[in-house]
């Protein structure tokens, strides 16, 4: 267990236990039962040393957990041959070192798949953002969204008229830890604006010498 990712699981306020082997995932499993797992891939340089201990703790909570739960797999880049031919072990992965928005956000994720089908979803005019399956389509249109374009939409979208100023965009979207500039903000909108055509690119407008906005405010 990294440093990080304790950390990470304390700050998102769940309750957690490490387990180091497969004979402790029945040891060591709550009254309750395990209700998800996160699985670290140690080792990294693809050939297998240091994986295999948690691909048995993997298998030991298929066999021994409710079909409900949720497993994710943390894997660095250089070991992602490692996750082949292994898909009935874990239902997603995240790259690790790992975002904490985007590692959140994964296992929200398979918690409400988890716990059955969800409808949730935001709409504003043409356009549709679903909460649970992360895809957001306008006019009947799938959109193709890499995944912090999707987080923008999606926050923009959950307040609409709001004016956000880049700097408050940055810190709820892209988090505190993030150092990149303002700039990554209108590099962003560009393209969103880009996949929502012509049409519909103002539904994400301008607010000169403040920021940006999703629609329209009407005052009252």
């Amino acid at each position: 267990m990294s440093a990080e990712l304790a950390q990470f699981l304390d700050l998102g306020g769940y309750a957690w236990k490490p387990v180091a082997s497969a004979a402790d995932v029945t040891a060591a499993a709550p009254s309750e039962g395990w209700t998800g797992a996160i699985i670290r891939l140690d080792g990294g340089s693809g050939d297998g040393g240091g994986t295999d201990a948690a691909w048995a703790v993997a298998r030991a909570l298929r066999e021994n957990a409710s079909a409900t739960l949720g497993v994710l797999v943390l894997v660095r880049g250089n070991a992602l041959d490692e996750l082949t031919m292994r898909d009935e072990l874990f239902d997603d992965f995240c790259l690790d070192p790992f975002h904490p928005r985007e590692l959140e956000a994964r296992l929200a994720h398979l918690a409400a798949a988890s716990s059955g089908p969800s409808t949730e979803i935001i709409t504003y005019g043409s356009l549709r953002i679903n909460l649970d399956t992360y895809e957001a389509v306008v006019d009947e249109r799938p959109l193709d969204l890499t995944y912090m374009e999707y987080e923008l939409l999606r926050f923009l979208a959950s307040q609409p008229g709001r004016v956000f100023t880049r700097e408050a965009l940055l810190n709820q979207v892209w988090g505190y830890e993030y150092y990149g500039g303002a700039r990554t903000v209108d590099v962003h909108v560009r393209r969103l604006r880009a996949k929502l055509g012509e049409e519909n690119a103002n539904l994400i407008q301008t607010v000169r010498s403040v920021g940006y906005r999703l629609g329209t405010y009407r005052w009252r």
